[in-house]
């Protein structure tokens, strides 16, 4: 039997951190030659981290990755291995290098370079041009990179039917919801039309806005998935391929041979990296089971290790959060418990003279359930300086928007006077409803360092609250906090839907009109009225300049505001 034994490692590398990166890549090498595997391979630009952006632009910084690539080549003796970093040639190329025996046998540079949504690939990298089939043995691997698999004709297609019976696909794939069962299905049917085994690996951790899921996969010849990563987890996946199920496959396919012309693609080059095949020894491989999450609990583990990495690998060691007694800042605190641990999270409680008492005993509650100190500020007189100090010059004019949102920024300022003093990074908690119709206040309950739920909307919101405490079998998240109707507290007897329609006729607008680019007319047979519509996309469009100034926060919708929804300003278009 013709067989190979790969190495998938799913690692969280950090942008920037090449001497950290280095050092875990030949980690994971050294774990990988101790399962006598024949290949080990790493993530999309693994080496630099994902996505480097602007780094790119620096000289230095691509020479200091080519040091670290050498590094790691001088690492690798008894395997090969395959590694993404940045070549420089007359360009700079996003690029995986294939190494064997200290040796860099060859660089495959990406083809298609995606510049839509998040990326914007283009601005730096220069496209490969040949399709490169390797031998190993008796074994023929091609090698591509995260946007090539994506194109029916592209790179795979050329190397299977010019004889690569593996396609190694490394990825920086961020997360978004559904992404992974889309991105399933197109591994399937590619793997299937080109009767060849692809094996997808995905980088896993938190980067400013995006996650990475890992969720890497081993799909055959058939399009049935062999083995699965982690989800939201490092890991080393391990999978023994039977190569002669693809040959038996192509016996019994004729488009092989039609597509006999592809193989004489004067770009396709054929290079050998050991004619010697497999002699280790072969131990039996442990069995391994990786659970697919369901939909919220996917979502909540990213949320956890977006917050998880961008706390830790920005150099924070504590985390400060304003507890309201609101479904939000409850979420929020949970998620913040878990991604650091409970000794690493504290809570302010900032009442002011609308502050209720259930409020109080819910911020408390929580508190108590979560293991965190709750520091309590009340802001009763800072709020009465603010008004006496500001009564002269707003005599004769009724209270309005602005006494609220004076107490908001009392709240953003003691938040932060807090974190100055103590070091701890403000987690802001406005949620993806709030931020899109700018039902939040600027300098107040916007300041701080990161936007945990700022791409969550609100119905979400309270099905990860319920979804966390059926995992936890209690009311962690006290059940008055689910039931009771949203208020900002900063009036008296005030609702949100005092000013914004109820959430479950709100969010869907939110969908239509920000992720789905809805028209005015479409988005009128979403259960809202043309009235309702209207208000609301004025607020979405009026908010943009709000939402620039907003903190990052973790993207995990398809299209979350920010690098991923880029609208101007200053802007007379309206869509009604």
């Amino acid at each position: 039997m013709k067989t190979l034994r790969l190495a998938l490692a799913q690692i969280d590398p950090t942008v920037g951190d090449l001497e950290g990166n280095t050092k875990k890549i030949i980690g994971y090498i050294r774990r990988a030659e101790d399962y006598s595997a024949d290949l080990v391979v790493f993530p999309e630009l693994a080496v630099t981290g994902y996505p480097p952006e602007d780094l790119l632009l620096k000289p230095q910084f691509i020479g200091d990755n080519l040091d670290a690539l050498r590094k790691i080549k001088e690492e690798v003796w008894d395997i090969t291995a395959i590694v993404g970093f940045v070549d420089r040639k007359n360009d700079i190329y996003n690029a995986a290098a294939v190494l064997h025996n200290k040796n860099i046998v060859d660089i495959y540079h990406k083809m298609f370079l995606p510049n839509y949504g998040v990326f914007d690939e283009e601005r730096y990298f220069l496209a490969g041009t040949r399709y490169p089939v390797y031998t190993l043995g008796d074994v023929a691997l091609g090698v591509n990179i995260c946007e090539d698999i994506w194109y029916p004709e592209g790179p795979a297609r050329v190397q299977s039917f010019s004889g690569a019976e593996v396609i190694i696909n490394i990825n920086a794939s961020p997360y978004h919801v559904g992404k992974a069962d889309f991105r399933e299905k197109m591994l399937a049917t590619r793997a299937t039309d080109n009767v060849v085994i692809i094996a997808y690996l995905n980088t896993v951790g938190g980067q400013d806005e995006l996650v990475f899921d890992g969720h890497s996969i081993v799909v055959d010849e058939r399009g049935e998935i062999i083995c699965r990563g982690k989800q939201f987890e490092e890991d080393l996946i391990i999978v023994d391929l039977n190569l002669d199920s693809v040959f038996m496959g192509r016996l019994h396919d004729p488009r092989k041979r039609r597509q006999a012309a592809t193989a004489e693609n004067p770009r396709v080059e054929r290079i050998v990296i050991s004619r010697e095949g497999p002699l280790k020894p072969r131990t039996a491989l442990p069995a391994r089971e990786a659970v697919v999450l369901a939909p919220n609990e996917e979502i909540y583990k990213a949320l956890v290790i977006g917050t998880c990495d961008y706390v830790t690998k920005n150099g924070f060691r504590e985390a400060v959060i304003g507890l309201s007694g609101g479904v939000d800042s409850s979420l929020v605190a949970s998620i913040a418990v878990d991604a650091l641990g409970k000794d690493k999270v504290k809570g302010l409680f900032m009442p002011s003279p609308y502050t209720s008492a259930e409020s109080r005993e819910d911020a408390f509650a929580l508190a108590r359930n979560l293991g965190i100190e709750l520091l309590e500020v009340p802001i009763v007189k800072i709020y009465t300086t603010y008004l006496e100090t500001l009564k002269e010059d707003f005599e004769g004019r009724a209270p309005d928007s602005t006494e609220e949102n004076i107490q908001a920024r009392i709240r953003g300022n003691i938040l932060m006077a807090f974190s100055n003093k103590f070091g701890w990074l403000v987690l802001t908690t406005g949620n993806k409803s709030e931020m899109s119709v700018g039902y939040a206040t600027l300098y107040g309950d916007m300041a701080g360092g990161f936007a945990v739920i700022k791409d969550v909307p609100k119905t979400l919101v309270y099905e990860l609250c319920a979804w966390r405490n059926n995992k936890e079998g209690r009311a962690l998240i006290p059940e008055r906090v689910l039931r009771k109707e949203p208020s900002a507290e900063l009036k008296r007897d005030q609702k949100d839907t005092d000013t914004l329609p109820p959430y479950e006729v709100l969010d869907p607008v939110l969908k239509a009109y920000v992720e789905e680019d809805r028209s005015f007319e479409e988005i009128l047979s979403r259960e809202c009225a043309s009235e309702c519509v209207e208000k609301v996309i004025g607020m979405i469009d009026r908010s943009e300049y709000k939402r620039r100034q907003a903190p990052p926060g973790i993207k995990i919708t398809r299209r979350a505001f920010g690098r991923d929804r880029r609208f101007p300003i200053t802007n007379r278009y309206r869509s009604m």
